[in-house]
């Protein structure tokens, strides 16, 4: 039986609990506008000729040094963003009921966030941040504007909830606890310090509960701010199952700022890049997905899938997140490693062909096309 067979049957099996498990997710939020940049415009609308690869946009900049340019950005769409919407957006398309808390508008919800707001139990107490996301066959490069994010603090967070009883009420209820976007987040640190020292400690248990956490490319700060968060995040262990999820580039950051060396983008390097990440830290769960599959790290071994890769994505501004919902939906209802994996790269194979989350049922006809 292959991978996908199991991942099938699991999901199948399982996806039915998926209705009686609670999320709660924070604390970013941005409107994304998702461009293409032209290269060379033939007429109006989108008769132009794109950029393909980072590189030869990045060529166009560097041939302005000295001098100046004009670069179009042509809209594609407008869209919620930001790493914990995407993800709990997913999460309520699998099934699961989700409480969201974070900068999705001050007072009113901002218009992008309309819908997922009302499906989602939503907690906004800042305006959200602003990014233009520039796709490209090879990746994308994300311009943002965040200065709303500096006031998504540990009392702010507090206050909104209703005070330390509102906070720990919510957590308490929460079968899965998704922290996401500590790098945009200037005081995430300070928030997770605050959730291990001040308000989990007089939280009730909740049994098999899950902190996520996902860095967000953490290439702007520093090694030893990077180093100092990890080692706060290892502390959450003392209150449920801990899992980071890493991209590669992430994750290769992440290796570095440990004192590791290098290792290959293979499979075998990525299995030994989610196991020593993970022996380092001491946690129940590392996750590394490249685009191309993904793999991950247990106290139990480690786990290796290949992933539903397309050359012409109709979108890529999202992807890890659903990845991130695909994996941590599975793992609410207690699939195997493996069938995580499978689901996440299931969720973010379908989101880049589709730019819609799917539902599980979506997922298990993605599988069986799968080929």
């Amino acid at each position: 039986m292959d991978f996908k067979t199991r991942t099938l049957r699991e999901l199948r099996d399982r996806r039915g609990s998926l209705a009686q498990k609670t999320a709660l997710v924070g604390f970013d939020g941005f409107v994304d506008t998702i461009v293409t940049p032209v290269a060379q415009r033939a007429g109006q609308g989108d008769n132009f000729t794109p950029f393909p690869t980072i590189a030869e946009f990045g060529q166009r900049i560097i041939g302005a040094a000295g001098k100046s340019t004009n670069i179009e950005f042509y809209p594609r769409m407008d869209k919620l963003g930001g790493n914990g919407p995407i993800m709990g957006n997913a999460l309520l398309a699998h099934g699961a009921s989700v409480t969201y808390v974070g900068a999705l508008g001050r007072g009113t919800v901002h218009p992008v966030f309309a819908d997922f707001a009302s499906r989602a139990r939503v907690i906004s107490f800042v305006e959200p941040a602003q990014t233009t996301a520039v796709e490209f066959t090879d990746g994308k490069v994300m311009l943002g504007m965040m200065r709303s994010l500096d006031e998504v603090t540990a009392a702010n967070i507090t206050t909104a909830l209703g005070g330390i009883d509102g906070y720990r009420a919510a957590l308490a209820a929460s079968d899965l606890v998704a922290l996401v976007n500590w790098t945009m987040i200037p005081n995430m640190t300070a928030i997770f310090t605050d959730l291990v020292e001040r308000v989990l400690p007089a939280t009730p248990v909740r049994p098999g509960r899950t902190f996520f956490f996902d860095l967000a490319d953490p290439e702007k700060r520093s090694a030893a701010d990077l180093v100092y968060a990890l080692d706060v995040i290892g502390k959450f262990e003392q209150f449920g199952r801990v899992t980071l999820g890493l991209n590669l580039k992430e994750a290769q950051q992440v290796f570095t700022a440990l004192g590791f060396g290098s290792v290959s983008e293979s499979e075998s390097g990525l299995r030994e890049m989610a196991e020593k990440i993970r022996q380092r830290l001491d946690l129940t769960t590392v996750v590394v997905h490249p685009k191309e599959s993904a793999a991950c790290a247990t106290r139990d071994g480690t786990w290796w899938i290949p992933g539903p890769y397309v050359a012409q994505p109709l979108i890529t501004t999202g992807a890890g997140d659903h990845f991130n919902a695909g994996f941590s939906a599975a793992q609410l209802i207690g699939c195997s490693p493996e069938a995580c994996l499978g689901a996440g790269v299931c969720t973010s194979g379908h989101y880049v062909r589709t730019a819609q989350s799917p539902s599980l049922s979506d997922l298990e006809t993605f599988l069986v096309n799968w080929s």
